[in-house]
Parts: structure tokens; C-alpha cells; sequence
């Protein structure tokens, strides 16, 4: 492929230099680069090829970094990197790993915020444009918001305050009809009927907060683009700027298939087949069967997702079950109180989420859903200690729900302990219930568990040793087993191995009887320490005569680490659990 305007591309100041065809040219060449890197390496596909025009005109017009351009999620901001000095990463195929999937200040003077959950860029830009006038500047502060990212509810209260400001703020609008799936909403309509009317309809949710208003009725359209964005350009009051884009401009598939193209997976070009196969079932699999037989007998059976019905195992359900279905688009928030207020009237909600983004629903968990006490199920997805981008880091959800009372936090280990958490979870009436998902492959005992969990904060001992005690949570039991076995073979010690099953809670009963012939206590946990369910272990023993290690991760951002890194920084080896297990005995 030939590079022959990119390769002279350098900063934006480069881009003024170019004629219209030398732009047309420009994104034509980036796009290339774009699907050529994502295929390569996977990352967010759709988003960036539906962005490669108006992330080149914004550049063109306007004056970065002097002029602030903040991008929702940032997970369309690749062409914009590879405006702002960063194409190396994206034509060099030994540097694709240099730079992140987000925005990130550490990497460019063009970028002033590490992001990568949805719906903050108007508050943010808000803040900016707050500063700037305190600064007594004039410089043009632009968000760019997908469609998508308006359900979340930071980007109402964001909008409410821009409007109401008075000053220089620029709210680009990128109207793709799509959010990561299927948009849903009542907004949605009024964006539809906006594209409908070329942006003339008096209806206008825009207009009725009190911004000024165009609509680009083609927003891959570099001429259109850059005629709105010089018009608007150090205007003195709050301007939407609506365009339509089209979610992955330019490759056939992921036109056609928007939802799958959102984010991929390495994957052949030429034969559209993944370079990495998952092969096998999934626990997500597992929750969609568990959940589409049930719905199939018992019509109370709602589930619940924000945004990512694939991801959580509902691709099939939402299509078959479709008045059993609520899809409420970025907002887990609202998700959370939805589900309480289902319950509350006999009804059995699962509603589904990725750890990283429950993070979201901290005040609704505690006040919509535990104080009412309302049996809710949640499903948490992608909790562990991951080589994740330092924006998706699932290492924090068993503080945040743990510990919030009348919460019921279950971590299964293997395909049985989970559908019987999940069948005991929908069906019982007396607790919100959470179960942090496996995110590993399926592990299969084939021994069947009762779907039973009343007598809560049971522990399992599921071998009987001494001297040892190790707790393996959830996913971590099974490296309890290696160092179980391998404590034997290399000390003689034969431990006790425990499956605690709960993370909210402590079976106080288990841990008194330990006391009568163990020195040590280990916990595993794939999770952050710091307020995590080790030291609801270490604080029992606080004033017994008992030694306690945690093992889990520390309270810390990682940021793209490999897992073997992170298991070696937080001794989560088998050989560096042993070590630490016989220095503790000494």
C-alpha cells in the first residue's frame, strides 16, 4: 500500500497544507492503515473507520493542542493519534504495540485524558472550558460523543451544563445509529427523525436544552465537514454538531455487520477467519442456555444488559425472548435500579455486566438495590487480573460489591458450582445476589452442586490437611490445587484446601476450627487486596494466634502488563506462593 500523503503527515499544521483531493487521498491511506493494523493486532474496528473524515477535518480546522478535542471513550481517537505524531504506530507493523487503544497524555501534548469508559467527554470538555475562561483564554474546546455514548447518564447532566454556559463549547455529535449493538432508546428517535429532515425538524433534542444546531447530513463527506466545522470555529455559545457517519466506512463486513466489527479479534483478510479460534462453550454460553430455558417456562424472567448483549451471553435470548429482553444502551446505572424495581414486584431480573464497567453503578447497587433488599441477580463478566489497557481493568469489583451489606457476592469454580449459583440466585427471594463470572476457560467436575446457598457463608473444605489452610477464591482455586500438590511433593505438608464459594462473607465456624492444628492462613483471590476478600480473612485472625498471607494484586493501574508480569510482581506462582509459604513457617 502506498503512503504517498501520510508519509508526509507529521502534526495537524501538516494537514493545512494539503489541497481536497490530498485529503481525499489522506483518508483513504489511513483507513488502509486502519483495517490493515486492527486485523493484525484486533482492537476497535467500526468506530475508527467511521471517524477517518471528521477526525481529519477537525484537525484541519481547528488549532490542536491549543485547541482542546476531547473523545468519548476514545476508542474512535486512532486516526486522530496518527494525526497528532503517532503514525508509526499504525504503518509500522513492529511498533503497533507502541501506543494505546485510548487517548492518553503520556503519549501526546494532544491528548488530556486517559479514557476509555463512555458517555464523559461533554463534562469533561466542560471542565476544560471552564478553566479556559478562568485562564481568560479563547481557545475552541470541541467533545466528540457518539451516539451510542448518549445513553449513558453523565452525558445528559454534561449537556445540561454545557448548554448552560454561555461560552465557547463545541459538542460533536457522531450519529452512527449504533452503540456498541442495537441503539435503544427514546432519544434515538429524535435523532432519526433528525437525519430524516436533513436536521430542520423543530423537534430537537438539541435545541430544547438551548444549543445552537447544524447537521452534516454526510459526515464522511470532507468538504461538508469542513465547512460546518470553519462556521462554528470560536463561536461564543454552545454548538452541537450533528453528523451521520457510517460505523465502519469503508470494508464491506463491517458495514453490513456493525455490531461484530465494533471490536475484533486478530483476524485473515483475505478469508475473514479469526487467527485465534474459541473453541469449546464459554460461561457466558452457559448463562444464555440457563437463562433461555428458564424464560421459555417462567414469563417473570427479564434479563438485563448495558449495551453488550453478545458479551454476556445474550446474542440468541434478546432475539427470541424479545418482551423478556431490556437492552438500556450505556447505562448500568439505570440497569441496576431497573432490575431492583422488577424484583421488588416478584419478578426475576439477571441483569449482566463487564467488572470495569459496574464500577459505574456503585450508589444504585447500594441504595436502588441493597437497602431495599430487592432479589436482583448480577452477573459480573471479565473480573480478574488481566493484561487489560488501564482503562478495562476487571480487579476492582469484589471491594466495590463485597462489601456492601445485604449483598450476596458468589465466585463459582467450575460449570456446576455456577448454574447452581445462577439457579439458586434467580429463584430465591430473600437477597440481591452478584456472581463474579469464571473468566477462564469452562472447568467441568461433572459432579452436580445443589442449588442451594441459604445457609450463606458456608465454606467448602474440599481436601482436610493441617498446618496449611489455603482459600482459593473462584477462579484462583485452581491454583490452590497446583500449590496444594506442589507443597506436598517439595515439604511433606499435606494443606487443607477450601473453596470459600462467598466473597461477602466469612464462614467464622471453619476458620475457629483451623485454629486447632494449622500455623498458616493463605488466601487467592484474582482481585485487588486492598479491601478485598483476603482481608475480611486476615481480619479474623487479627487478634488470633494464626499467620495470614494474602495473595492477589495490588492497588494499582496496570496498563497493558502481561499476566506473567503481573503473577510474578504479585507472587502469584506456584513456586513464589511456595517460597513465601515456607519463609512464613520459619
Amino acid at each position: 500500500m502506498s503512503l504517498n500523503i501520510l508519509n508526509k503527515i507529521n502534526g495537524p499544521k501538516d494537514l493545512k497544507e494539503l489541497t481536497s483531493d490530498e485529503l481525499k487521498t489522506l483518508s483513504s491511506e489511513i483507513r488502509e492503515s486502519l483495517i490493515k493494523k486492527v486485523s493484525t493486532i484486533g482492537g476497535h474496528f467500526g468506530p475508527n473507520l467511521g471517524m477517518v473524515e471528521a477526525t481529519i477535518a477537525l484537525h484541519y480546522v481547528f488549532n490542536s493542542p491549543i485547541d482542546k478535542i476531547v473523545y468519548d471513550v476514545s476508542h474512535q481517537s486512532y486516526t486522530h493519534k496518527i494525526l497528532t505524531g503517532r503514525k508509526h504506530a499504525f504503518i509500522n507493523p513492529a511498533q503497533y504495540k507502541s501506543v494505546t487503544g485510548y487517548t492518553s497524555p503520556d503519549e501526546s501534548e494532544h491528548d488530556f485524558f486517559t479514557i476509555g469508559h463512555t458517555s464523559t467527554s461533554v463534562s469533561l470538555a466542560c471542565g476544560l472550558a471552564k478553566a479556559r475562561d478562568i485562564k481568560g483564554g479563547d481557545e475552541n474546546i470541541i467533545a466528540v460523543i457518539g451516539d451510542g455514548s448518549l445513553s449513558g447518564g453523565e452525558a445528559y447532566e454534561g449537556l445540561n451544563n454545557a448548554a448552560a454556559s454561555g461560552k465557547n463549547i463545541i459538542i460533536l455529535v457522531n450519529d452512527n445509529d449504533m452503540s456498541i449493538s442495537q441503539n435503544y432508546g427514546g432519544l434515538y428517535k429524535n435523532l432519526a427523525l433528525l437525519r430524516e429532515t436533513n436536521g430542520k425538524s423543530e423537534n430537537n433534542f438539541f435545541k430544547s436544552l438551548g444549543f445552537d444546531y447544524h447537521y452534516v447530513k454526510d459526515g464522511n463527506n470532507l468538504e461538508s465537514l469542513i465547512e460546518t466545522f470553519s462556521n462554528v470555529k470560536d463561536i461564543d455559545h454552545p454548538v452541537v454538531v450533528h453528523i451521520h457517519t457510517v460505523k465502519g466506512k469503508g470494508y464491506k463486513d463491517s458495514e453490513e455487520n456493525k455490531e461484530a466489527f465494533h471490536w475484533v479479534m486478530p483476524f485473515d483478510l483475505k478469508t475473514k477467519e479469526p487467527l485465534f479460534k474459541n473453541t469449546g462453550e464459554t460461561y457466558a454460553d452457559i448463562a444464555g442456555e440457563i437463562l433461555s430455558q428458564k424464560a421459555r417456562k417462567d414469563s417473570s424472567i427479564v434479563a438485563i444488559t448495558a449495551a453488550t448483549p453478545g458479551v454476556v451471553g445474550l446474542g440468541s435470548f434478546r432475539h427470541e425472548f424479545k418482551d423478556q429482553f431490556v437492552d438500556v444502551g450505556i447505562a448500568e446505572e439505570h440497569a441496576i435500579a431497573l432490575a431492583s424495581g422488577i424484583a421488588s414486584q416478584g419478578g426475576k431480573p439477571v441483569a449482566s455486566f463487564v467488572s470495569s464497567f459496574i464500577q459505574r453503578t456503585y450508589d444504585q447497587l447500594s441504595q436502588d438495590l441493597a437497602i431495599n433488599n430487592n432479589p436482583a441477580l448480577i452477573m459480573v463478566y471479565w473480573g480478574g487480573i488481566t493484561d487489560s489497557d488501564v482503562t478495562h481493568l476487571g480487579t476492582f469489583d469484589i471491594p466495590l460489591i463485597s462489601n456492601i451489606p445485604n449483598i450476596v457476592y458468589l465466585a463459582p469454580t467450575n460449570k456446576e458450582e455456577y448454574i447452581a449459583m445462577m439457579e439458586w440466585g434467580i429463584e430465591q427471594d430473600k437477597y440481591p445476589v452478584a456472581i463474579r463470572v469464571p473468566n477462564v476457560g469452562v472447568v467441568s467436575t461433572g459432579v452436580e452442586v445443589e442449588p442451594n446457598f441459604d445457609n450463606l457463608n458456608t465454606y467448602e473444605k474440599a481436601k482436610d490437611g493441617s498446618e496449611v489452610a489455603i482459600i482459593g477464591l473462584g477462579t484462583f482455586y485452581h491454583l490452590g490445587e497446583k500449590v496444594h500438590e506442589k507443597l506436598k511433593e517439595t515439604t511433606g505438608i499435606n494443606a487443607t484446601l477450601i473453596n470459600p464459594r462467598f466473597i461477602s462473607g466469612i464462614d467464622k465456624n471453619l476458620l475457629t476450627q483451623l485454629l486447632d492444628n494449622h500455623k498458616l492462613v493463605i488466601t487467592l483471590e484474582d482481585g485487588v487486596l486492598d479491601g478485598g476478600f483476603g482481608e475480611k480473612i486476615s481480619r479474623f485472625y487479627s487478634d488470633k494466634d494464626m499467620k495470614v498471607l494474602n495473595f492477589g494484586a495490588s492497588k494499582e493501574f496496570t496498563d497493558s502488563v502481561s499476566l506473567e508480569e503481573l503473577y510474578e510482581r504479585y507472587h502469584l506462582t506456584e513456586e513464589l506462593i511456595i517460597s513465601d509459604i515456607k519463609r512464613a513457617l520459619k
